[in-house]
């Protein structure tokens, strides 16, 4: 089976993500898309985070009602901060039926020349972009954007972000069609967030 890994703290996930996830099945080759839960970026401050149990909660809630879609924990149990290189390495020997890809938005192209080993995860498995607003993609790499495992893939420019989701809860206003129903009846019932 054809599967895209689409990382991510997921803090909480919304419809942003849903909506990219969707989009890049449907255009591209693949069957399925696994919501990587990342307990901690290496790029990124923990301190902000919810407990991974519940992130994980949040991205199942929102992933139940379509099969082509499912949430993943395969980082937590490996040694923090996760390395992408080393969850494909795992994955692949856990999984070797499967072929994954890699789906991330074009300001992660970026720095991608700064991720531990990227050359290797090139080897590893293909990479599926989408746009971003606000990139200047003359900042990529010539060698990565022009790469041929890498594809651009059309979708929505989305400006949808889990800092702005939790600005909101922290303020008490509405995040009603920002994320699924479930997800955030999970956050009102949990306090998250306040």
């Amino acid at each position: 089976m054809k599967i895209g890994l689409f990382f991510g703290s997921f803090n909480p996930i919304h419809v942003g993500h849903l909506i990219i996830a969707n989009t890049v099945k449907e255009r591209t080759q693949l069957q399925q898309v696994w919501f990587v839960v990342s307990p901690q970026n290496p790029f990124k401050a923990s301190s902000s985070l919810l407990p991974d149990i519940d992130r994980l909660r949040m991205v199942e809630l929102a992933v139940e009602d379509n099969f082509e879609l499912r949430a993943s924990n395969i980082e937590f149990s490996m040694p923090k901060p996760s390395y992408t290189v080393d969850t494909l390495a795992y994955l692949g020997e856990r999984y070797p039926q499967h072929e994954f890809f890699l789906i991330m938005g074009v300001d992660n192209l970026v720095h991608f020349h700064r991720w531990k080993n990227y050359q290797q995860i090139l080897e590893y498995v293909g990479i599926y972009t989408y746009p971003r607003p606000q990139v200047q993609e003359t900042k990529i790499k010539e060698e990565i954007k022009n790469h041929p495992k890498i594809e651009m893939v059309q979708a929505p420019l989305l400006d949808i972000s889990a800092t702005y989701i939790r600005d909101c809860i922290s303020h008490g206003l509405s995040i009603k069609y920002l994320v699924p129903d479930s997800v955030e009846e999970y956050i009102h019932a949990r306090k998250l967030f306040l």
